[in-house]
C-alpha cells in the first residue's frame, strides 16, 4: 500500500516492541540459558513492554500527538520485515551477553533508520516535530540499553 497514516506506523512499532517482548521472555525462559544472560534478556523484555506502552499513549484520548497520527503520506516502501525470532540466536553461550546486545541493537536499528527515514520525508512540521521526537527517544533508549547492558557483563 502507498499511502499510510502516521498511526499505522506508530501501531507497526508498537506490535514490534511487543513481539521483542515476547521473544525475548520466551529466550529467558528456556533451560540451561545462563543467569547473567536470563536476567540481560528479562531487562530488555521489560524495556520493550516500557517501549510498547509509550508508543501506545499517543494513542490515548487525551494525548498531544492525536492530531499528527491522522497525518497521511505517501511512501511506496512498505513497513520493514520485523525480523524478530530470525534474529535471536538459538543457543546458549553461557553467561555471555555481548552477542545479545548485538542482537538489541540491530534490532532497535530498525525502528531507528525507520523513524529517520520519516523525519526526513515529513510533510508538515507538527509530523517533523513528532518523529524528531521519536528519533531522538529512540537514541536515547539505546544509549540506555548499551550502558545498563555493559554494567550487567561488569557484574
Amino acid at each position: 500500500m502507498r499511502f499510510h497514516q502516521v498511526r499505522e506506523l506508530v501501531r507497526w512499532a508498537a506490535d514490534y516492541h511487543a513481539r521483542l517482548d515476547e521473544a525475548y521472555a520466551q529466550w529467558a525462559a528456556q533451560e540451561g540459558v545462563g543467569e547473567r544472560r536470563r536476567m540481560a534478556l528479562d531487562y530488555l523484555a521489560e524495556h520493550e513492554r516500557r517501549m510498547q506502552h509509550e508508543l501506545e499513549s499517543c494513542f490515548a484520548e487525551d494525548s498531544e500527538h492525536r492530531g499528527v497520527l491522522d497525518t497521511w503520506f505517501d511512501d511506496p516502501e512498505a513497513f520493514p520485515h520485523a525480523p524478530v525470532l530470525e534474529r535471536l540466536p538459538g543457543g546458549d553461550d553461557g553467561d555471555d551477553v555481548e552477542a545479545l546486545l548485538s542482537t538489541a541493537l540491530t534490532l532497535h536499528r530498525t525502528l531507528q533508520d525507520l523513524y529517520g527515514h520519516r523525519l526526513e520525508r515529513a510533510g508538515s512540521e507538527l509530523e517533523r516535530a513528532f518523529f524528531e521526537a521519536l528519533v531522538k527517544g529512540e537514541d536515547a533508549e539505546v544509549r540506555r540499553l548499551v550502558r545498563d547492558i555493559q554494567r550487567l557483563e561488569a557484574y
